[in-house]
């Protein structure tokens, strides 16, 4: 599809890419949530940054990991679902790592999961790539789902 054709208002992709970034969202935040979590129940003395940037790399882990199952059950052998995994965008994931955790640092100080922050944390990691993954399966027809 060339850019002069490209549009933004294809339901059907909204819906699709939202799936896909859903998806994305929640492989994320086991690891994320997960690891912030950790330190704040043991109470371990850590570096935030450290707790964040250690929640932001589980975080991709659990993400690969949650396709690869996904994929798996799809029909891909495992080296071929964990390959796809592995190659979904970076970008897509980075970015939603990223602001979730920024989002968390800039409403609690940094590495605190309360009741309120969790899910203002899911919308911004849910909203910060979707546009981006709607793009990219708008104009490469790329899909991992």
């Amino acid at each position: 599809m060339s850019t002069s054709t490209f549009h933004w208002s294809c339901k059907h992709t909204w819906k699709r890419s939202a799936k896909n970034t859903m998806w994305c969202v929640i492989g994320c935040s086991i690891g994320d949530f997960g690891t912030i979590l950790f330190f704040q129940l043991t109470q371990i003395p850590f570096p935030i940054l450290a707790i964040m940037i250690l929640a932001i790399i589980n975080g991709l882990i659990t993400s690969i990991i949650l396709e690869t199952i996904i994929l798996i059950k799809q029909g891909f052998s495992f080296n071929g679902a964990l390959k796809t995994a592995s190659g979904m965008s970076l970008i897509s994931m980075l970015s939603m790592e990223i602001m979730m955790n920024l989002t968390d640092y800039l409403l609690t100080g940094g590495a605190i999961l309360t009741w309120w922050v969790v899910p203002i944390m899911l919308i911004v990691g849910f909203l910060t790539p979707w546009p981006y993954n709607y793009w990219r399966l708008k104009k490469f027809g790329i899909n991992c789902h």
